[in-house]
């Protein structure tokens, strides 16, 4: 799954984008969202959620549940 179709899936449950940018190492994406998400999005694919609203935003991209989700 790439950016563009993450930021369309979150923001079409109604939780708004509020950062995207690419990460540190320079090898993905960081996404930020209004309910409190952070999701990683890498070059190679690999996705992961965390932050307060992860939970949520990892159930609309069909993603394992994420430990520390609210």
């Amino acid at each position: 799954m790439n950016v563009e179709k993450i930021i369309a899936l979150v923001t079409a449950a109604g939780i708004e984008l509020t950062d995207r940018r690419r990460n540190a190492k320079g090898d993905g994406w960081s996404l930020s969202f209004a309910n409190g998400a952070s999701v990683e999005v890498g070059d190679d694919g690999k996705i992961g959620a965390a932050g307060k609203g992860a939970e949520t935003v990892a159930r609309l991209l069909d993603l394992p549940a994420a430990p520390g989700g609210a």
